[in-house]
């Protein structure tokens, strides 16, 4: 008879084999695979802007960018969450971070983007203050046509109104001591003279633009201020039956210099509009929004008071004869009422 020893524990019996658990052999793969045709694209889009630029993607393309985008963030964040492999997270952490960079940051090299400016950027935020460009030239127009009446009613009030302008031309001038100023001419100092003139030019044109936030207010007695100063000198010099001789003088850089301080006054009226009437953005937005559309604008302002300085520093002075002064501000009259509201503004 067999004994059983009363501490003794009695022996487990085998312990069950471990279930194995069922695990998907490849989950990065078919995650990837469904989701890979959107990362293909997204990537072939980066490339070709990166290869060349923005506008060499069509408005279909662009539109799809954010949406891809925001798709590879979102697959980004799901290999991080469920630690899905090493080289998907790498693939997809550099694939957003380079439409990141093209969305929101500044994109692609300094030469390309100062081509893109000026191809088409430049011009197409010009044609988009088209509404703000014809209030601010019907303001000059206003005040240069208040300025000729006053003046050709009352003499005394060109003082008042050219102020520092006059440089010796007055009513008490001779008709030809006004006459001299016109073809007087000369080479001497006259890269002063530009330099001054784009200074004195540039500070009328970022007022007219900085000040717009108050309302436009500033910017739209700015614009009238130069209005009355012209319409004063106009009245001053057809007094004395000069005036086509002074619209010759003023044209060879007037066309370019006066649409650059147009233009600097309907960016100014674009921000003043966005403070009063921010629509379903809030006045900060709105006025931000406005800022950055108008900055491009003024970004080219100052490029076209560094030509009008030139032609009126140089050119004004060694051409005097006055069909060709009419020829050449004609001409640059026209070269930028095609570069603005041409093909260029509206190229994609």
């Amino acid at each position: 008879m067999a004994l059983t020893l009363p501490f003794r524990r009695k022996r487990d019996p085998d312990p069950p084999a471990p279930v194995q658990r069922r695990l998907d052999p490849l989950p990065s793969a078919r995650f990837r695979a469904e989701r890979e045709a959107d990362w293909r694209r997204l990537d072939a889009l980066l490339s070709k802007v990166e290869k060349r630029s923005a506008a060499a993607l069509t408005d279909e393309e662009l539109l799809a960018l954010p949406t891809l985008y925001r798709a590879t963030v979102s697959a980004l964040a799901v290999a991080r969450e469920t630690s899905l492999d090493r080289a998907l997270i790498d693939y997809l952490e550099g694939l957003s971070t380079r439409a990141y960079f093209f969305l929101y940051g500044v994109r692609g090299r300094i030469g390309p983007r100062i081509a893109a400016f000026f191809r088409h950027d430049w011009p197409a935020a010009v044609l988009s203050l088209w509404r703000e460009t014809v209030g601010s030239v019907l303001l000059l127009v206003a005040g240069t046509i208040a300025g000729y009446a006053l003046v050709a009613s009352d003499s005394n009030w060109f003082m008042a109104l050219a102020g520092g302008m006059a440089q010796g031309r007055s009513p008490s001038a001779t008709t030809q001591q006004l006459r001299d100023i016109l073809y007087k001419g000369g080479t001497d100092g006259l890269e002063g003279l530009a330099t001054f003139l784009f200074t004195h030019n540039a500070q009328i044109s970022l007022l007219c633009f900085a000040l717009g936030f108050l309302l436009a207010v500033p910017s739209t007695i700015l614009i009238l201020m130069n209005g009355l100063t012209l319409g004063a000198f106009l009245a001053l010099y057809a007094d004395r039956g000069l005036a086509g001789e002074l619209v010759g003088w003023l044209f060879v850089h007037g066309t370019t210099e006066l649409f650059a301080i147009t233009l600097a006054g309907a960016a100014g009226i674009r921000i003043g509009w966005a403070v009063a009437f921010p629509g379903r953005l809030s006045r900060l937005d709105g006025m931000a929004a406005a800022g950055r559309q108008s900055g491009t604008v003024m970004a080219g302002v100052v490029v076209m008071l560094f030509v009008a300085a030139l032609l009126e520093g140089f050119v004004r002075q060694l051409v005097t004869i006055d069909w060709l002064r009419y020829l050449i501000g004609g001409a640059m009259l026209a070269l930028w009422l095609a570069y603005f509201y041409g093909p260029a503004g509206r190229r994609r």
